[in-house]
C-alpha cells in the first residue's frame, strides 16, 4: 500500500463511523474554537488601544497629581499631597530634552450660541497645545501665546460642537457663552475621533488662565509635555521627578505616564488574558487528546482481525502504524479546521454586530492552531497504533 491507499483507508474508516468521529472531534473543536475566538478579540483591542495611544505621539509624558501606588501606612508621616501648579509647569519647561509643556484644567461647562446649548468639556490649555496633543487646527487660529498666568476671552471649538451649534455657518468672529461667560471664536480644530470612548472634537480650548477663573481653581488637572526623542524619555522623566519633588517638600506625590509605560501595562493585560484563554483551551484538547485516544483503542479493538488480514496479504507493520496514526491525525485536524472555521465566523459576526468590538486574527494563530491539532492527534493516536502494528498476524486473523 502506498501513502494515497493509506489516506483512503483512514478515511473511509472514518466516514464509515463518522457519528462517533463527530463526537471524538468535539474537544478539539471546542478547543481550537474558544482559542480563536479570544485571542482575536485580545489581539483586536491590543491593537485598537495601541493606536488610541499612538496618535498622540510616542514622546507624550502626562503628569497628574497623587500617587497611583503607595506604601506604608496613610498619614503615619503627616504626608501632604500638593497640587500641581503653573509654576511647576513652568519650572519644567525650563529643563533640558522637553520640547513643549502645557498646563491643563478641565472641567464640563455648558457651550450657549444663538439659543442652542451644549454641555462639553472645556479644557484650559496654553499655545503649545497642538503640537504636544497633535490636532491641528482646520480653520482660523488657536489661542495665542500668552503668559501662563494671562488670558484672553478668545476660544477654539472641536468641530462636532461647531456643528451642533453653528450648523454650515462661519463660526469665525462670532461669540459664545461658555459658563455664562463671553468668548470670541478664532479658530476650529480638524477632527480628532474618538479616545478610549470620549469625543476629542465635541470640546472647547480656552487658556488656562480663564479656566483658573472659569471653574475657579487654581491647581492644575495634569501637566502634559512632550520629549524632543523617544530615546532620552527616561532620563528626562527622571529629570522631572526631581525638579517635582525638590518643589514639593521632597515628596513624590504625583504620578508621571509615559506612552512606553502605559503600552508595557497593556501587553502585561494581554498577556495574562492569552494565558488564560491558553488555560481554556488546553483542558479542550486535554479531553479532545482523550477521546481520540479512546477511539483509537476501540478502533483497533473492533478491527483486530481486519489488521490480520491485512498483516496476511503483505501489509508491514510500519504501514499498520501509519494506517492508524493517519486516522488519529485526520480527526484531529478536521476538528482543528472546523474550530477555526467558527472561531473565525463567530468573530466577524461579533465585529458585525458590535462594530465598537476590535476583532483581529493573526495568521501565525491560524498556522499554529492547525500545527496544534495535527500533533494533538499525533501523540493520542500513538498508543493505539503501536498496539496495532504489533499485534501477532496469526492471533490477530483468528480473532472473533
Amino acid at each position: 500500500m502506498n501513502t494515497i491507499d493509506l489516506f483512503r483507508l483512514a478515511w473511509q474508516s472514518l466516514w464509515y463511523h463518522r457519528q462517533r468521529s463527530v463526537l471524538t472531534m468535539l474537544g478539539i473543536l471546542i478547543g481550537i474554537t474558544s482559542v480563536i475566538l479570544l485571542t482575536s478579540i485580545g489581539e483586536g483591542t491590543r491593537n485598537f488601544v495601541l493606536s488610541e495611544f499612538t496618535q498622540f505621539g510616542t514622546t507624550l509624558v502626562a503628569i497628574n497629581p497623587g500617587r497611583i501606588e503607595t506604601t506604608g501606612i496613610p498619614g503615619a508621616l503627616g504626608t501632604t499631597v500638593h497640587p500641581l501648579t503653573l509654576e511647576d509647569a513652568e519650572a519644567l519647561n525650563r529643563l533640558p530634552g522637553i520640547t513643549r509643556v502645557v498646563p491643563v484644567i478641565m472641567g464640563s461647562a455648558p457651550v450657549e450660541q444663538g439659543g442652542k446649548t451644549r454641555n462639553v468639556f472645556v479644557y484650559g490649555v496654553t499655545a503649545a497645545m497642538p503640537d504636544v496633543w497633535r490636532i491641528r487646527v482646520r480653520a482660523g487660529r488657536f489661542l495665542p501665546a500668552l503668559d501662563v498666568h494671562d488670558g484672553a476671552p478668545v476660544a477654539v471649538l472641536g468641530p462636532t460642537l461647531k456643528r451642533e451649534l453653528f450648523g454650515d455657518q462661519n463660526c469665525l468672529g462670532r461669540h459664545v457663552r461658555i459658563a455664562g461667560e463671553r468668548f470670541l471664536v478664532i479658530g476650529l480644530m480638524e477632527s480628532k475621533g474618538q479616545f478610549l470612548g470620549i469625543d476629542i472634537d465635541d470640546s472647547a480650548y480656552i487658556h488656562v488662565a480663564q479656566a483658573r477663573h472659569l471653574f475657579n481653581r487654581d491647581n492644575l488637572h495634569e501637566i502634559d509635555l512632550t520629549v524632543a526623542n523617544a530615546s532620552i524619555i527616561d532620563p528626562v522623566v527622571s529629570r522631572v521627578k526631581r525638579t517635582l519633588i525638590a518643589r514639593h517638600n521632597r515628596e513624590e506625590d504625583f504620578t508621571v505616564t509615559t506612552q512606553n509605560g502605559m503600552l508595557e501595562t497593556l501587553d502585561r493585560i494581554i498577556r495574562i488574558v492569552s494565558l488564560a484563554v491558553v488555560g481554556i483551551g488546553a483542558i479542550s484538547l486535554l479531553v479532545g487528546a482523550v477521546g481520540i485516544l479512546t477511539m483509537m483503542w476501540i478502533s483497533v479493538n473492533e478491527r483486530t482481525s481486519e489488521i490480520g488480514l491485512a498483516r496476511a496479504i503483505g501489509a508491514t507493520s510500519r504501514q499498520i502504524l501509519l494506517l492508524f496514526l493517519i486516522e488519529a491525525s485526520l480527526v484531529s485536524t478536521l476538528g482543528g479546521i472546523l474550530g477555526l472555521a467558527i472561531g473565525l465566523g463567530f468573530g466577524h459576526l461579533l465585529h458585525l454586530y458590535v462594530p465598537a468590538l476590535p476583532v483581529k486574527t493573526p495568521a501565525e494563530y491560524v498556522v499554529l492552531a492547525l500545527a496544534v491539532s495535527l500533533l494533538v492527534g499525533l501523540v493520542s493516536g500513538l498508543l493505539p497504533a503501536r498496539r496495532a502494528a504489533n499485534l501477532d498476524p496469526v492471533v490477530a486473523l483468528t480473532a472473533d
